[in-house]
């Protein structure tokens, strides 16, 4: 077998592994690349290999940089299958229309902006993907429930397990028959927190002959979530009760928004907070808001209990979803004691850029960011400490308080990843570890060595292929 790394290798964003065996080839996560000048050439560029002899794909989840490739897969001649969680078939039905939908609204801003200073007339951007070519992939993607095995071709028995990481979130558990033997092959995909809000946590695996092991947070350890809770309460109440301001939260729409809802309803409830005004702005966070009230039985019994206070309390966190744009716009002209929820989770795109531009100039106001940031993102250079951004071609000085918080992250840190690998009986022949910056990817590959002695522990590079022996 040989196991190639088109993406998030030495990096976080861009994931897609390609598993060729005896009979066949498959793809492990097929994801767009985010952040950073080079990301557009990137996703230009991520599937330029031979796809005839694709046979089949598999997603561990529905996040961007995991499945966002998947209408231009399809667009290049994929004919194939994509097999994922129902959980997650259902999301990328809304979060693969919405991705497409910005990258033509994009495309059509920089053409517009072209024309209106008279350049190079006839050359227009063409977005990466259109909404046709997205809702024509959907008929590709075939659900398969947790802990199910399936034959998605021969010699390839595979199972999704609970990864806990977003809702329909897996680990993919596969055996492959190559080269007269089976090996068991597991790809950790996007791992959960345990313990966090909302979500069970990862479902442990005993055995793998070859892991590969996502590292977002390798190199660090998160805060615990009772100070996580502390620090948040205390940003709010000075935001909007001693400063007048208002809290604005870049939040994936998918798993963060619905975690940071329950996370500020716990507050109210516990009397942390008198009450909260909450506005989520973001078309696509209501959809998967609502997707995940459907999916409950995914969810912790602690998360079930809230929801019912909720429902019973709707005067003390006082709850809107705006879809409509002249809604969104109005928004700017509410200038203090709201708590605005938008998307994009790094403040690439979508109506988190315009809360920015009508706030972040403002010292009575705070941002607070709750998710990982990718290197060249603008919710990076935010978290970097940058003095002034640029949004819409005006540049804007930072003068509202930039808060991290850590202690929400929908990843485990190191050590929840190092309790993880604990449960497997016996090391993996290889471990790849993966989806993480150079350093935290190169910090946990250290660790497993450091406590668990494992043989061939590597971070592996980029386009190149390994031989699974």
């Amino acid at each position: 077998m040989e196991l190639t790394f088109f993406g998030a290798a030495g990096e976080v964003t861009g994931s897609c592994a390609r598993l060729c065996y005896d009979g066949g080839t498959f793809l492990v996560d097929c994801g767009l690349f985010q952040g950073g000048r080079d990301a557009d050439r990137k996703n230009l560029r991520a599937l330029d290999f031979d796809l005839r002899g694709l046979d089949f794909v598999l997603l561990t989840h529905a996040h961007l940089d995991h499945s966002g490739l998947i209408p231009r897969l399809v667009s290049l001649g994929y004919r194939g299958k994509i097999y994922a969680t129902a959980a997650t078939v259902d999301l990328l039905g809304v979060m693969l229309l919405d991705s497409a939908h910005i990258m033509e609204k994009e495309a059509e801003w920089i053409n517009r902006g072209k024309r209106e200073r008279n350049l190079r007339r006839g050359y227009e951007v063409a977005p990466l993907y259109t909404v046709n070519q997205a809702r024509a992939s959907l008929a590709s993607l075939r659900k398969v429930a947790y802990g199910e095995e399936f034959t998605p071709h021969p010699g390839v028995r595979c199972r999704f397990h609970d990864a806990g990481h977003i809702l329909g979130s897996a680990v993919i558990e596969l055996d492959v028959e190559s080269g007269g033997a089976v090996r068991k092959v597991v790809f950790s995909g996007d791992l959960g927190q345990p313990t966090r809000p909302v979500l069970r946590d990862p479902t442990p695996i005993p055995e793998a002959d070859f892991l590969i092991v996502e590292s977002t947070y390798g190199n660090r350890a998160h805060r615990a979530m009772a100070e996580t809770e502390r620090e948040l309460v205390s940003i709010l109440k000075d935001t909007l009760e001693r400063r007048k301001g208002n809290v604005i939260i870049p939040a994936f729409a998918v798993g963060r928004t619905q975690e940071m809802l329950f996370v500020l309803a716990g507050l109210v409830r516990q009397g942390k907070l008198d009450g909260l005004d909450v506005v989520v702005d973001s078309p696509m966070a209501a959809a998967v808001t609502e997707l995940t009230l459907r999916y409950d039985e995914l969810w912790d019994d602690e998360t079930r209990e809230l929801l019912g206070w909720i429902r019973a309390h709707s005067e003390r966190i006082r709850l809107r979803f705006v879809q409509d744009v002249e809604e969104s716009k109005a928004l700017n002209n509410e200038r203090s004691g709201r708590v605005i929820i938008s998307a994009s989770g790094m403040c690439e795109a979508g109506r988190i850029k315009h809360h920015l531009r009508y706030n972040i100039d403002r010292s009575e106001c705070s941002i607070v960011i709750c998710g990982f940031q990718a290197a060249g993102t603008l919710g990076r250079r935010l978290v970097d400490g940058a003095r002034a951004i640029t949004l819409f071609g005006e540049r804007i000085p930072v003068r509202a308080a930039v808060h991290t918080i850590g202690g929400l992250s929908a990843h485990a840190d190191q050590p929840a990843l190092l309790e993880w690998l604990a449960h497997f009986e016996q090391p993996p022949r290889r471990t790849f570890v993966v989806h993480g910056e150079l350093q935290a990817a190169t910090a946990l590959a250290d660790a497993v060595d450091e406590r668990f002695g494992w043989p061939h522990v590597t971070v592996p590079a980029a386009g190149h292929c390994y031989s699974l022996i």
